[in-house]
């Protein structure tokens, strides 16, 4: 009793730890940090509504076809075939859809997942410095990425999975692609008779998007000469095409370390506690942390609920610009942080029949600070 004890403390521990841990990590002064020197950020968007409402810290417990897009590692635990499609409403009208289908094999022992996911706008009129009204044309954003996941359980504790990955993406008259590479590692456990999760996963590793287009090419006006070619009028009108070369984007390569711990577990209830800490290529260490109740078979029923709740902190939200000037010469004054920044909530709703056959609705709202909130809706179907 002595020895599950000290455990309970050193678990609820570090969880408390992480914020700690990030803060001094993300501690305030100049740095050479690249915020905003990756593409295809939407990889980062996540997938369905329940990693919304966990934040970062849904890595430790996505052991649902949701483990396909947070930690392969942990969704190698799914026990049945399910189907999940979800929508986040993001900022300025664009939108994030993303499917996904797994199926256990090997008798329950490993886990073949696929997954597609898309994000962007269209018809946005083009506006440039001659026609700031508009030139009448108009051009759209399509960013999109495939993947097929291979997960297994090694022992009753210890499961690993990997995700292979093509992205596509078109902006405008330009398109890029690139390869990439998730891992995850999930450790599951009991601790005082109730679950601990422990969890590693690396997203987004691979190589550089590199642009190419009909977009690039560009033709400069020649104003102001009396050039002449050798029997030639003269070409004062003519333009001189150009060629513009892009530079190689990197991907938003992110590892996390996540912890979750049941505080609560009953038969049909439970009530879990979570943290994370995350290293990402833009930006500096970041934290967050969860909590869940769900409750299963309410009155004897088939019917399911779950109530979420998360914290994120984003370090480059609160990036200082101090000792800048406006374009007048006047000191530059920071907007005022937004500290409901990064909070997001939601919960779900699910119908099990005895045969296995399950329909769930999910729903999670995040705050995005001066951006406006965002929405993602999930339905799920098992069997």
């Amino acid at each position: 009793m002595i020895r599950f004890s000290v455990l309970k403390v050193a678990t609820a521990g570090a969880l408390l730890m992480v914020p700690t841990i990030a803060t001094a990590q993300s501690s305030t002064g100049n740095d050479n940090t690249g915020y905003g020197t990756t593409a295809a950020e939407f990889l980062l968007l996540g997938a369905n509504a329940r990693g919304m409402a966990l934040g970062g810290a849904y890595a430790a417990v996505a052991t649902d076809i949701g483990g396909l897009n947070a930690n392969p590692g942990a969704v190698a635990l799914l026990k049945r075939p399910v189907i999940q499609g979800s929508q986040l409403q993001y900022v300025a009208g664009s939108k994030l859809n993303w499917g996904a289908v797994a199926l256990p094999f090997g008798g329950g022992s490993s886990v073949v997942g696929f997954q597609l996911g898309t994000f962007g706008f269209s018809d946005q009129p083009v506006y440039t410095a001659q026609q700031p009204e508009g030139t009448g044309a108009f051009y759209s954003v399509s960013e999109t990425f495939v993947a097929a996941t291979i997960a297994k359980n090694f022992s009753d504790r210890f499961s690993v999975g990997i995700t292979a990955k093509g992205i596509m993406d078109k902006l405008g008259d330009v398109s890029g692609n690139a390869f990439a590479v998730d891992f995850g590692t999930h450790f599951h456990s009991q601790l005082g008779g109730k679950a601990v999760r422990f969890a590693f996963a690396l997203s987004n590793l691979g190589t550089n998007m590199s642009y190419s287009g009909q977009g690039l090419n560009q033709v400069i006006p020649r104003t102001g000469t009396s050039d002449t070619l050798p029997g030639a009028t003269t070409v004062t009108q003519l333009g001189v095409p150009i060629g513009y070369l892009a530079s190689d984007f990197g991907l938003p390569t992110i590892f996390r370390v996540a912890l979750a711990y049941d505080i609560v577990s009953a038969k049909d209830a439970k009530f879990t506690l979570m943290g994370e800490f995350n290293q990402m290529r833009s930006n500096r260490g970041a934290f967050g942390g969860g909590a869940e109740f769900a409750a299963d078979h309410i009155g004897g029923s088939g019917f399911g609920i779950a109530l979420r709740g998360s914290y994120s902190y984003n370090p480059s939200l609160s990036y200082s610009n101090a000792g800048f000037t406006n374009g007048d010469g006047s000191a530059y004054v920071q907007p005022s942080a937004d500290k409901s920044a990064g909070l997001a909530y939601g919960g779900g709703i699910w119908l099990a029949a005895k045969s296995g056959f399950q329909l769930g609705f999910d729903y999670a709202l995040r705050k995005m600070g001066t951006i406006g909130d965002v929405s993602f809706y999930t339905v799920t179907l098992g069997w």
